[in-house]
Order: C-alpha cells, then sequence, then structure tokens
C-alpha cells in the first residue's frame, strides 16, 4: 500500500491523479515498494516564503522543498556504511514531505516554454528524489 496524500490550495487547479503517478514511478523505478507514505503540498508563494526563512534561513520564496522525516545518507553519516532507512514499528516507511509554490512552478513553466502540469511533474520528482537521499552535487 501506498499513501500519497495530495493537498493544495483550492485557487490552483492541480492534477492530483498526474502527480500520484509521478510518485509511482519513481518509487518503483527506485525498487521501493510496500507500505510507504508521503505527502505533497501545494502552496502559495508567502507561505512557501515563510516555511523558506524558517527551515532554510532565507528571507524569500522558492520553488519546491522537501523535509524528510530520515535521511537515508545524512553528511555527517557518510565514513559509515550506508544502512538505508530505519523501519518504523507498523512497519510503514514515512518519506516526509514536499512542499511546492504553485506561483513559482508556474513561472518556472512558463519560462521553460512547458505545462504547469510537466514542471509539477518535474518538482515531485526532484523532491521525492531528495526525500530518498538523492541530493545534488
Amino acid at each position: 500500500m501506498i499513501n500519497i496524500v495530495v493537498s493544495s490550495d483550492p485557487r490552483y487547479s492541480i492534477n492530483k491523479i498526474a502527480i500520484r503517478s509521478v510518485v509511482l514511478e519513481v518509487l518503483q523505478r527506485h525498487r521501493i515498494f510496500g507500505r510507504v507514505e508521503i505527502g505533497i503540498s501545494i502552496v502559495g508563494d508567502r507561505k512557501m516564503h515563510e516555511l523558506n526563512r524558517r527551515y532554510r534561513g532565507i528571507d524569500s520564496t522558492t520553488d519546491i522543498l522537501s523535509f524528510a522525516l530520515e535521511d537515508p545518507n545524512p553528511v555527517s553519516l557518510q565514513h559509515i556504511p550506508r544502512v538505508g532507512f530505519v523501519a518504523s514499528p507498523d512497519k510503514i516507511l514515512r518519506l516526509g514531505d514536499i512542499v511546492i509554490s504553485y506561483p513559482q512552478a508556474l513561472e518556472d513553466a512558463s519560462l521553460d516554454g512547458i505545462s504547469v502540469d510537466e514542471e509539477l511533474r518535474d518538482l515531485v520528482e526532484h523532491g521525492l528524489d531528495h526525500l530518498l537521499g538523492i541530493h545534488h552535487t
């Protein structure tokens, strides 16, 4: 069972089925099966600005933030052999939450000449990679 909770501000028209589909594709690609839970929130710039300031110390908005519950590859533990995620007592892998700014996605899609749905797809995939411990170089 994979539980994907998608929430959005009612002002934004999003395709929740497409978002869930991206999550399932990425999990399958990384061979992650079983009981998994992830949250995805689509918010406005004001909320994203607040989150970015609170959790990253950056006083501006951004397109995406990922909040992992457990990082399978913490930087401070890179010298220790990789062990992966720690199993919860109820055997559900809770990956964490992805927060996306719809106004930023709209702006980025316009600049890139793609649809907002395509931009949201790319952002969800990017955020999920972060939750899985795949980070920028």
